[in-house]
């Protein structure tokens, strides 16, 4: 059950590693690189921040529409169910995002009557639902099988396979950092388009592609190294255009304002000492992130020991709770219900949730950007690429469309070719 939509990117890689005992490992790979990705987007915001600043100027409306499609297209490419599967994982979660007022239009859609589907679908008790309330139903309806209900603890050897890791893959970390770099300083774009841009990269340049999804070392580890750069990143158009990058940024700039600091492209020289600060307090955080985390993956192996009859009661209640406290309502708390069965329907049939949940988190915002593009223009579609960085994006989606039909179709020949000798 991911702890945030930028974890689902690799959610079922590091659940299929824990239930063949291999939950420390998964869990010193996740802290190595979260701290190491951290640390080369401090360096990234320290020497670079204020140049790469202008990066930010560059996208409009445009250029946003092809950055979520791109995001989209991702969660297709990494998602461990077959393509025609996450896709259609992708196109539920993205009709999801259409309830409720529409952001251009301001029309109620889909709410059948119900004032609390006015705002939308609740992101919080939909991903409980999909995600844990779905484990529960799995877990009740007897489908775990006797050795999913004791894996082995998250104790051992915990960093040295993940340092091992780090330098056999030096390149690739470096790669998906700078991807979390760049993509945190887009205004809106942040660790969840990171994550899964990055290990649709990683998956797209690995040795072992089969792998992703079904437990693979690297997807978690590319995807982890760009959650955490993206979040430095993120800091650079909070800085110079007070534009959050996340909802995080967006509660740090109201404390700046709170204590008379006007973010602005001046705050590089009017408030040096200030900015400076907000680098050593990144490379502090990401340091100390090192030895809390070792200490609580040492206390997840408990968890991990409490046998499942007795632990999925427990899920249950946080999920109820949880769903209830998002805005204590009971709506959700049905709503969380509603989408515990979905979730169980769609790992019944392998249909992709991490690509449905990006579809509700993107759609949203794809569909308001593609609009604006479109009223701004006349209705012309040439305004979706009449820009030199709309074009360009276009083109990587387009490409990446195509290797992926073609990846397909050759594996689908390659599948009957095999069928027919057999």
């Amino acid at each position: 059950m991911p702890g945030t939509p930028a974890s689902a990117a690799y959610a079922d890689d590091a659940y299929a590693l824990s239930r063949r005992g291999e939950a420390g490992k998964t869990l010193g790979v996740m802290l190595w690189f979260s701290v190491t990705g951290g640390l080369f987007g401090a360096l990234v915001l320290m020497l670079l921040g204020n140049q790469l600043a202008k990066m930010a100027g560059w996208f409009s409306v445009s250029e946003y529409f092809w950055l979520y499609l791109m995001g989209l297209s991702c969660a297709v490419i990494v998602g461990g169910s077959s393509i025609p599967k996450s896709l259609l994982g992708l196109l539920i979660g993205m009709m999801f995002s259409t309830v409720g007022l529409s952001a251009v239009h301001s029309q109620a859609r889909f709410t059948f009557g119900q004032p609390e589907l006015f705002q939308g679908i609740n992101f919080i008790p939909a991903m409980i639902g999909l995600f844990g309330l779905s484990e529960v139903l799995r877990g009740a309806a007897g489908r775990l099988n006797s050795g999913d209900r004791h894996p082995a603890e998250a104790s051992g050897s915990i960093l040295p396979p993940a340092i091992h890791l780090f330098f056999s893959r030096i390149t690739a970390w470096i790669r998906s950092s700078t991807i979390g770099a760049l993509v945190g300083i887009l205004p809106g774009a942040g660790a969840d388009i990171a994550s899964w841009v990055s290990g649709a990269v990683s998956k797209r340049r690995s040795k072992q592609p089969e792998t992703y999804g079904n437990g693979s070392t690297e997807c978690i580890a590319d995807a982890c190294a760009a959650n955490s750069a993206s979040l430095a990143g993120a800091w650079i158009p909070a800085l110079v255009f007070g534009i959050p990058g996340d909802s995080v940024t967006a509660i740090a700039i109201g404390v700046l304002y709170m204590k008379n600091l006007k973010p602005g492209p001046e705050i590089f020289e009017t408030q040096g000492v200030l900015v400076f600060s907000l680098y050593l307090v990144f490379i502090l955080a990401n340091l100390v992130m090192l030895p809390i985390g070792l200490l609580a993956i040492r206390a997840g192996g408990w968890v991990i020991r409490i046998p499942r009859n007795v632990l999925l009661p427990i899920i249950l209640l946080l999920c109820i709770v949880g769903s209830f406290a998002a805005s204590g309502s009971l709506f959700d708390v049905a709503l969380m219900g509603t989408f515990g069965v979905i979730g169980l329907i769609c790992e019944r049939y392998k249909i992709s949730i991490g690509a449905m949940v990006l579809g509700m988190i993107l759609g949203g915002p794809l569909e308001e950007r593609f609009v604006q593009t479109l009223a701004g223009s006349g209705g012309s579609p040439l305004a979706l690429v009449n820009r030199p960085v709309a074009a360009a994006l276009a083109a990587v989606c387009i490409c990446v469309w195509v290797s992926v039909a073609i990846s397909t179709l050759r594996k689908s020949g390659s599948n009957d070719s095999s069928g027919k000798i057999t």
